[in-house]
């Protein structure tokens, strides 16, 4: 009989995992069958129009422009198996080139160099050479030493990190919250203070490297166009071409386990399901999927991107409470098997990780330019904060065009606050209640604040106004739920001891060393997975740098420290 891999999920990790089944294990695509609530994931990026129809989104009354959720930063150096895996995947734009090839050659045609990263109301940019100037950390010495202690923990120490916050960590020193490292982590990776420490010291570790140029992000790696049509879209496409189905619109609502000795062993011996495109009292609506002893499943238990809304120009995103589909069938697992971790820790405090963004569309390069003008900087080196704004607002100015689609005289960035229940400066609502044309009046308002020029950008509202297309909010509940407080056990391993062919591939499973928020993160926990069930030995496993045992980089990590 036939072996057969069930996904449930259609994000970046299991495409992973479907690839490695091909590449490696050496599968008919055939044999391969994925089922997902909606094709975007967590790298989002396309028209508005495509997501009006996507599971649990309201009705707009606008669907012009582009929608970007939120963005990840990719390093060419730390980012092992994306870059190998995607090396097997043929770019869509470049005949000949691979994914890898495609990201790459544009990267080095392109590097990031940000000279406007950190921005106030007092001093506009932060790059006038003086004590605030962003090249500098601004640690002071106690700073220094819990950074320091926190980094060195060796990792067999972890769980003396238990459920401690970064705040708690520095509270013998809460100047940390006041450096410009701070207001640079914390933006760059959507670390909160609330956030794990564990987190951030593997952070430390695994993106030292990074450490001695965060304040350029030189070690960001951009993609041509948004990650979704520059990564996800040729990894669909190619696992199509490879025989795989795509179930769309389809939710799975319980793992079936079969009922054995003891309950030592996880066994899934069925997937019930329900279509969410369908009527509830439809033929095909609900049912079963039978899963033979001898076939695999591989769950994303948990997605950032879960229970988001969206609004537009004129309507504000309505706070999605649902609990994320992702987790709810994790946890109902983990109410089987008492190793399958805590759902609860990352799905249960929306205050440790929601934020909310807008991504705005214009019909000509006006408000680019003056965004140019003010940030000193072009499109695609941009992440600039205003370190002051009540909500922390960030915008990010990708290289454009950032979508195959769009127009030559558009322009399409995107912006977020990390503390969305916050009121905005300009603008006397919470940042989550705002309109799109709201965030847009808030934004401008910091730009405002900051623009040296005599004929500041507020006297141009009018003229930025007539250039909107439209202005997308979205609020996204666990946009960080990554990065919240937790324990060791709070996260399942890949593969549960006992399971026989349960797998886990998410942001929310246990690898040791590595880094949650990247793509990275995702591509090992599938190759872990398949790896482990296909027999493959784990020393074949690809192999991670250790920038922190690189006395090169520790050196210009230390100087760094002491800027």
């Amino acid at each position: 009989m036939t072996r057969k891999a069930y996904m449930i999920g259609t994000g970046i990790g299991n495409l992973a995992a479907g690839l490695y089944l091909i590449r490696d294990g050496h599968w008919q695509g055939k044999q391969i069958t994925m089922y997902g609530l909606e094709t975007h994931g967590a790298n989002d990026g396309a028209k508005v129009s495509d997501y009006e129809h996507e599971y649990s989104n309201q009705a707009l009354s606008n669907n012009k422009g582009y929608l970007a959720k939120g963005g990840r930063m990719l390093n060419e150096e730390t980012y092992e198996n994306l870059w190998d895996l995607l090396g097997s995947v043929p770019s869509e734009d470049h005949p000949g080139w691979s994914v890898t090839d495609d990201i790459l050659n544009f990267d080095h045609d392109h590097p990031t160099h940000d000279v406007g990263r950190l921005m106030d109301k007092t001093e506009g940019l932060r790059i006038n050479g003086g004590k605030n100037d962003y090249r500098h950390m601004q640690f002071n010495n106690r700073d220094r030493e819990l950074l320091t202690k926190l980094m060195m923990l060796p990792e067999s120490k972890e769980p003396e990190l238990n459920n401690i916050s970064i705040e708690e960590w520095f509270a013998k020193s809460p100047h940390m919250f006041t450096t410009n490292f701070w207001y640079m982590w914390e933006t760059t990776f959507a670390f909160k203070r609330q956030s794990a420490a564990m987190e951030l010291r593997r952070y430390m570790n695994r993106m030292i490297l990074e450490f001695s140029r965060i304040n350029t992000l030189e070690g960001v790696t951009r993609s041509p166009y948004n990650q979704y049509e520059s990564i996800i879209l040729p990894m669909r496409h190619f696992l199509e071409k490879q025989g795989v189905t795509f179930v769309n619109n389809c939710k799975i609502t319980e793992l079936l386990f079969a009922d054995t000795p003891l309950r030592d062993d996880i066994i899934v011996e069925g997937l019930r399901y329900e279509r969410v495109d369908q009527p509830k009292d439809a033929k095909d609506a609900r049912g079963i999927i039978k899963v033979d002893p001898d076939d695999f499943v591989f769950d994303t238990n948990g997605s950032i991107t879960d229970s988001s809304s969206i609004g537009d120009m004129d309507t504000p995103a309505k706070e999605n409470m649902e609990y994320a589909a992702s987790a709810q069938l994790w946890k109902q697992a983990a109410n089987h098997f008492y190793q399958l971790g805590q759902p609860d820790k990352f799905f249960g405090d929306r205050e440790q990780s929601e934020w909310t963004s807008f991504t705005v569309t214009t019909n000509n390069h006006y408000l680019l330019n003056e965004i140019c003008r003010i940030t000193q900087q072009q499109p695609g080196n941009a992440l600039n904060t205003f370190i002051d704004s009540n909500e922390l607002l960030s915008i990010v100015v990708h290289h454009q065009p950032h979508f195959h689609a769009q127009k030559e005289n558009e322009t399409v960035f995107w912006g977020y606050s990390l503390y969305p229940r916050q009121v905005g400066d300009y603008v006397d609502k919470l940042f989550m209640e705002m309109t799109g044309r709201e965030m847009l009046e808030e934004f401008i308002g910091q730009l405002a604040a900051i623009d040296p020029s005599r004929d500041n950008i507020r006297n141009h509202m009018d003229e930025i106004m007539a250039s909107i297309v439209n202005v997308i909010p979205a609020h996204m509940p666990y946009a960080s739920a990554l990065f919240n407080q937790r324990a060791v056990g709070d996260r399942p391993a890949v593969v549960p001891k006992g399971s026989k062919n349960l797998a886990f591939i998410s942001q929310f499973v246990e690898m040791p060393f590595d880094m949650v928020f990247t793509e990275q993160y995702s591509f090992r926990a599938a190759q872990v997975a398949v790896y482990h069930f296909l027999g493959i030995p784990d020393s074949q496993l690809t192999k991670l740098h250790h920038y922190e045992k690189n006395a090169k980089v520790m050196a210009r990590a230390t100087r760094t420290m002491f800027r």
